[in-house]
């Protein structure tokens, strides 16, 4: 399986000066998808939210540093873990794994999986500056790098994925705030094969069936109705709150049985 990856923007190879500067006090205490830092460069400095992506995605290194050093993300690193845990548990060797990461950013889920022996890695992600920032940062960790809106694909995207023969779906830390809404997540799942390995995480909110995002209702109905098959679920803290509070999140590796209805979805 071999596609180019689609972008149109020139990577851009020179760093870029930056200082990060988080709230404090009242400012920093507010909901997960408002937070912001504000962004220091030889430009000048200017306000960020942390959900902005293509803005962070186009300075190098400030994802990596805003998220994993100064609030110390450790959710690419435990979804690795357990899929790891399960893989060893199945006898199953990575190198078997045929992966589709969606919301894929820069790449940092698709080096943890190159790293666990994934040998055919795709991205998938709804902004071209993750592709950019993909491209640019870790360069040949994706066999394909999709920009795609999963919620309406173009035909020939769409047909190129559900042929592609994944037999694992990742995505860490993209769903629940708009960002991949629940179309778009069954969406995906759809292009797995029966048996697969459903690998994601989502924050403990969104997980219960009052969820007026709809991703509870859809998780739930999922377990209900044995389209996914638990094998491992985790409680963890994703990463600090701009406050400095922990935020926790659920990580699951399931099986998949067969395909959801987009009725359900749709329900």
């Amino acid at each position: 399986m071999a596609y180019s990856i689609t972008t149109t923007q020139e990577p851009q190879q020179d760093p870029v000066p930056f200082t990060v500067h988080l709230p404090s006090g009242a400012e920093a205490r507010c909901d997960q998808d408002a937070e912001w830092c504000e962004v220091e460069t030889p430009e000048g400095r200017h306000r960020v939210r942390f959900h902005d992506y293509g803005e962070i995605y186009a300075i190098p290194g400030l994802y990596e540093h805003l998220f994993y050093e100064e609030l110390q993300c450790d959710s690419p690193k435990t979804v690795r873990r357990l899929l790891s845990s399960v893989l060893d548990e199945r006898g199953q060797e990575a190198s078997d794994l045929v992966v589709l990461d969606v919301g894929a950013g820069n790449g940092m889920v698709g080096e943890e999986l190159s790293e666990l022996g994934a040998t055919s890695i795709v991205g998938i992600d709804i902004i071209e500056e993750a592709a950019t920032a993909a491209e640019r940062d870790r360069p040949g960790v994706y066999d394909d790098y999709r920009v795609m809106d999963l919620t309406d694909p173009e035909p020939a995207d769409d047909a190129a994925m559900a042929a592609a023969g994944f037999n694992c779906l990742t995505t860490v830390a993209a769903l629940g705030f708009g960002d991949i809404p629940p179309d778009a997540f069954a969406r995906a799942f759809n292009y797995v094969e029966d048996g697969g390995l459903i690998t994601f995480n989502i924050k403990d909110r969104f997980t219960r069936r009052a969820d007026q995002t709809g991703f509870g209702r859809l998780l739930h109905r999922m377990h209900d109705e044995g389209v996914l098959d638990p094998v491992v679920e985790h409680r963890y803290r994703h990463r600090l709150a701009a406050s400095g509070d922990p935020l926790h999140y659920m990580a699951y590796v399931s099986e998949k049985t067969c395909d959801v209805p987009f009725d359900w979805v749709e329900a």
